[in-house]
């Protein structure tokens, strides 16, 4: 679930519907994929649907390299559809300590969409604390801050930090609870908080 708010008449209630599911392919090769549906307009409406897939290479324990292609259909200001392939390379290096972990996460996409391709380069730094197991077994909390450069405003033009919970909920699945707040000086809305949640399942 999550709420967008903006000044004027940009307010919005929206639900955000992420599943992500990885399967083996070899003991340092999985298939990933991600889908979303997003309700806006106060819920009314699919405004956003996505797919994605590819592949996550895991040359050794702490690194993974994922390159993968996005589908996505996005509604416009005159409620038509507009369609977006998203091409990109991520790249994950994690250092685990005993009950915290870091990791720096390198991303980048090259967008083909109506008008003009543009490409954008995210990085990103996640601290992880793992919580006692007197208090709740298999919680971790986590911070993320993730900069966005965008090829169509020349500089870093975006930011996003959030926070939140990893609840383990077997030895295939886990759920992310997370609050984040997006800044935006290049398109609207500039200001988002966002309230989000992602299921993950591993086969």
């Amino acid at each position: 679930m999550v709420v967008a708010q903006s000044e004027d008449d940009d307010t919005d209630v929206q639900s955000w519907n992420d599943l992500q599911i990885t399967a083996p392919i070899t003991k340092k090769l999985d298939l990933y994929t991600v889908t979303t549906i997003q309700f806006g307009k106060d819920l009314t409406n699919i405004d956003n649907t996505r797919f994605a897939i590819g592949v996550t290479a895991k040359p050794t324990k702490r690194l993974s390299i994922t390159p993968f292609v996005t589908f996505l259909s996005d509604r416009n200001s005159d409620g038509r559809f507009r369609y977006e392939y998203r091409f990109s390379l991520r790249g994950v290096y994690k250092y685990e300590f005993e009950k915290f972990a870091i990791s720096h996460r390198s991303q980048a996409e090259y967008r083909v969409r109506p008008g003009a391709n543009t490409w954008r380069y995210r990085p990103s730094v996640t601290l992880e604390k793992k919580l006692p197991k007197s208090f709740v077994p298999g919680l971790k909390v986590f911070v993320t801050e993730e900069p966005f450069y965008d090829s169509a405003s020349g500089r870093f033009s975006r930011n996003r930090i959030s926070a939140g919970i990893n609840k383990t909920l077997n030895k295939k699945a886990s759920l992310d609870v997370y609050f984040l707040h997006q800044g935006d000086d290049h398109s609207g809305p500039g200001s988002i908080n966002v309230i989000g949640t992602s299921f993950k399942i591993a086969l």
